[in-house]
């Protein structure tokens, strides 16, 4: 049984908290965290002699019996993690009222949505927000002890790869909020199936039904509206639990795109005009997630307009470049086969006179992942591109179902990264896109 209240009289002495030795800069409490490949306990001591004022281990190491009285043993570290975590967010109050947390999930969007929601909130708050996306059993508890006395709002962004994810994750972040920007069909290995996928990310609902909180609904996603309907099915007044958005209700219209002007835009009511540097119209429903939570708290449509403009995307993340060559839309940190449907649906709306898709692999989609495979080439094919190019064993699947000599198909990023070093392309706009582990990213330098 692990102490808390010894436990967080330790942490409160501490500068902050790490799981990663090489990061001790002094005064840090480590967490010696074991996972299938690695066992953070054997760094323990080394992590105290370069400076971590404790170190947390579990009892059966060896750290656990070296004598040394910074050493806190407990019986597993990843559990006091999240219990410190949790305890921490119980006892961190703003004006006399326990912090407000935010939880935001979704199989799209999630951590663009993150990072608008937390441009538009500091416009008038001090926000601690996931960094990244630290969003999983490891991160969120990471993020929640960031939290400072200076923190008024806090943003926590929750991933799920598996049926139970999110259940654990709001037992740790204990949102007062939440938002679940979209549903789709990813992780389909861990959850089974697109119905899973729902039971899943509905998680954060049941735990905001159970628990008196609120939740931000995009009244435009038939899914969304049916599940929190069905954890919500009375018709609430103006103050209920649940706070619609969306297009249509802020009546917001997406302006085409054209190499004047390459970004998303949108015209709202009164004249006002979003001007962002997001790459696809699909991020549009993230713009007005972020609005609507910065009207909840306070925060007018001007301001958090010029909140979201003043956001600039990072780590491929729906980022777009202007290359000497080539405009490229990168969007290669991860793809699913509704992302994926998307970005390609986006591309057919971009102006350019000639355009190309460089495409990997989707990952984790287990039975279905050829059916998928198959969706998108059929997809890509019809879009009478300029030029085609695919990577990974998953498309190749898809190429023998449905041969192409449009298609150009690579066993792996690097392979297509040299071929396009040997024929270079320009004038071109290009999407990039692709599951982490495809790395499409390498293919960037050679555009």
């Amino acid at each position: 049984m692990i102490d808390i209240q010894r436990l967080y009289s330790f942490f409160k002495e501490c500068s902050k908290v790490t799981t990663d030795s090489r990061a001790i800069a002094g005064g840090e409490m480590f967490f010696g965290l074991k996972g299938e490949n690695f066992d953070g306990n054997e760094y323990a001591l080394k992590a105290l002699g370069q400076g971590a004022k404790y170190a947390v281990v579990n009892a059966d190491s060896a750290a656990a019996s070296s004598g040394d009285e910074r050493v806190i043993p407990v019986p597993d570290t990843l559990e006091a993690l999240q219990a410190l975590a949790r305890h921490h967010r119980e006892n961190t109050f703003v004006d006399g009222r326990r912090l407000t947390v935010i939880g935001l999930t979704g199989t799209n969007g999630k951590t663009t949505t993150k990072e608008l929601i937390t441009r538009v909130l500091s416009v008038k708050y001090n926000v601690t927000a996931t960094k990244g996306n630290l969003n999983n059993d490891i991160g969120v508890p990471l993020s929640l002890l960031t939290i400072d006395g200076d923190t008024q709002l806090a943003v926590i962004e929750m991933g799920a790869n598996h049926p139970d994810d999110i259940a654990k994750l709001v037992k740790v972040s204990e949102p007062d909020y939440g938002l679940i920007t979209n549903v789709g069909r990813a992780h389909l290995l861990g959850f089974g199936s697109f119905e899973g996928v729902k039971k899943a990310k509905g998680q954060l609902y049941d735990y905001l039904a159970a628990n008196g909180g609120k939740a931000f609904v995009n009244v435009d996603d038939p899914d969304l509206s049916a599940m929190a309907a069905e954890r919500w099915p009375v018709p609430e007044p103006v103050e209920g639990p649940v706070i619609p958005y969306g297009l249509s209700l802020m009546k917001a219209k997406i302006l085409r795109s054209s190499a004047e002007h390459p970004f998303l835009r949108m015209k709202l009511p009164e004249g006002l005009l979003v001007e962002t540097h997001l790459a696809g119209a699909y991020n549009a429903t993230n713009v007005v997630a972020a609005i609507a939570v910065g009207l909840r708290f306070g925060i007018s449509v001007e301001e958090a307009v010029e909140a979201v403009s003043s956001y600039i995307p990072k780590n491929n993340r729906s980022q777009m470049e202007k290359t000497e060559r080539n405009i490229l839309i990168q969007d290669a940190y991860n793809a699913n086969p509704s992302s994926m449907a998307a970005a390609l649906d986006n591309l057919i709306l971009v102006e350019s006179d000639c355009k190309g898709a460089l495409l990997g692999d989707m990952r984790e989609l287990g039975e279905e992942s050829e059916a998928e495979h198959l969706k998108v080439l059929n997809q890509v094919l019809s879009m009478g591109l300029d030029l085609v190019c695919l990577v990974g064993d998953e498309f190749k699947k898809a190429l023998a179902a449905r041969p192409s000599t449009a298609v150009k198909w690579f066993a792996s990023s690097e392979d297509l990264a040299a071929w396009l070093k040997e024929n270079p392309v320009s004038g071109m706009t290009i999407l990039v896109k692709g599951s982490r582990g495809i790395q499409m990213e390498k293919t960037l330098p050679e555009l």
